[in-house]
């Protein structure tokens, strides 16, 4: 898929709950200078109170939540801006969902163990997203394939370290490299 402009539109911080969405995400805005949205923020309050009680969310519960993270990337792309957005996006079709047939969104995918992200989810307070879902989330994870040309890092670094990687990663891309990893 090529990419529309040197730098993209959107970058979709995604992995697994736990695996430091957030942190990564504010980092990069920071440095960048691009608007910044939790993905959280857009789900309806059905799916919070879903994950909140435990229970997995659907496909059909998931497809309103992307299609508001796509029409927040939307309303940038047709400003000529750029933005950074957090989302699991675990499966092909949701980054699918999220791209939208267009090449100028490119996923930070933050990669980590079953044990080390759990040993995170132990210590986080005041999350919706309860430890034992951890499961569900990587039987759900389909790990973005080559063709997708994800900025995959390892999440055993600090958050400064992840985000300058990411950074060096999106500079060597934004040069003309075809293969960022």
């Amino acid at each position: 898929m090529p990419v529309e402009s040197p730098l993209p539109t959107a970058l979709i911080v995604m992995g697994v709950s736990g695996s430091g969405k957030s942190t990564i995400a504010e980092l990069l805005a920071a440095e960048l200078g691009w608007p910044f949205r939790d993905g959280d923020d857009f789900h309806p309050p059905e799916n919070v109170a879903k994950m909140h009680a435990g229970t997995p969310l659907t496909d059909e519960d998931r497809w309103p939540w992307l299609a508001a993270i796509a029409a927040w990337i939307e309303e940038a792309r047709r400003r000529g801006g750029h933005v950074i957005v957090t989302c699991s996006a675990l499966r092909r079709i949701y980054r699918d969902a999220l791209r939208d047939g267009h090449g100028d969104v490119r996923f930070v995918y933050l990669e980590g163990t079953k044990d080390l992200i759990a040993s995170r989810l132990a210590k986080r307070k005041n999350h919706f997203m309860p430890p034992a879902l951890l499961d569900s989330q990587f039987a759900t994870l389909e790990p973005p394939g080559a063709d997708e040309a994800p900025l995959a890092v390892s999440i055993g670094a600090t958050p400064d370290e992840i985000a300058a990687m990411v950074l060096e990663k999106l500079a060597g891309f934004s040069r003309g490299s075809k293969s960022p990893r």
